[in-house]
């Protein structure tokens, strides 16, 4: 059975279904092993459908559209009013809708995955956060999408997902220049690295602290998706490695029919 974890705060809204998945419970092999969700990787189709299957039966809703993105680490914000065509996904790092039944998913091995939700407004957001992303202004922008669909920005909670903690995400100079350029005072979020001229970089902190400037009431959750190996995909642990195929967990969010 697909693994999921969640947030307490949008697990107490009212309507909503929503999960972290771990890499457990799929049917995907190798590399891939074991629920790999992207659709964009070279493990066998069948498995990656069979893996979106799975999720979509653990949060509750068989038979549901799982609605995913290409994703680019850009600020593009795909709104859905009807489920897209298989095959048909939009080139974004986030999505929003009104619609119930529609599963919104994103997937990562490193980047932050942040869900969405005003559950009075009935508005529910997914956004994939890369440090490029987070910089340029990807959690605003999704954010003001769903502001766009009726939701209320001091309605709106935000959970940060699994991915790359502090202590296992040293940085060279070329991020933190890029993320100090935007503001001088995000050099909190760095710390001293072991090696001279690297930094560990908060990236989940740096997006709560993005969302709760935006309006938006923020919970990072604790995992860290280089360090646990058994539960989580790792484009950084991949790196390390030498290189190789690498699977995504998925990150999902519904409103209940």
């Amino acid at each position: 059975m697909a693994v999921f974890v969640t947030a307490e705060s949008l697990a107490t809204q009212p309507g909503l279904a929503h999960g972290f998945f771990t890499r457990r419970g799929g049917v995907s092999a190798g590399p891939f092993a074991a629920l790999n969700c992207s659709v964009s990787s070279k493990d066998d189709p069948d498995s990656v459908r069979e893996n979106r299957r799975r999720a979509a039966d653990a949060l509750g809703l068989p038979g549901a559209a799982l609605a995913g993105l290409t994703q680019v680490h850009g600020i593009d914000v795909a709104v859905l009013d009807q489920p897209w065509a298989e095959g048909h996904r939009p080139t974004a790092d986030a999505l929003v809708t009104r619609r119930p039944g529609v599963a919104l998913g994103v997937v990562t091995a490193d980047c932050a995955p942040v869900l969405f939700a005003d559950a009075e407004a009935g508005v529910i957001g997914a956004a994939h956060a890369g440090w490029r992303g987070a910089v340029a202004g990807m959690l605003e922008a999704t954010i003001d999408a769903m502001i766009a669909l009726g939701a209320r920005r001091d309605r709106i909670t935000a959970a940060v997902g699994p991915c790359i903690r502090q202590p296992s995400y040293e940085v060279a100079a070329d991020l933190r220049d890029a993320v100090l350029l935007r503001d001088a005072a995000d050099a909190r979020f760095f710390a001293e690295g072991a090696r001279p001229e690297r930094w560990q970089f908060d990236l989940a902190g740096y997006c709560a602290a993005r969302l709760a400037a935006a309006g938006a009431a923020a919970e990072v959750t604790p995992h860290d998706t280089l360090a646990l190996d058994t539960d989580f995909f790792s484009h950084r642990r991949r790196t390390l490695a030498g290189g190789g195929p690498i699977g995504h967990q998925l990150s999902a969010i519904a409103l209940r029919g």
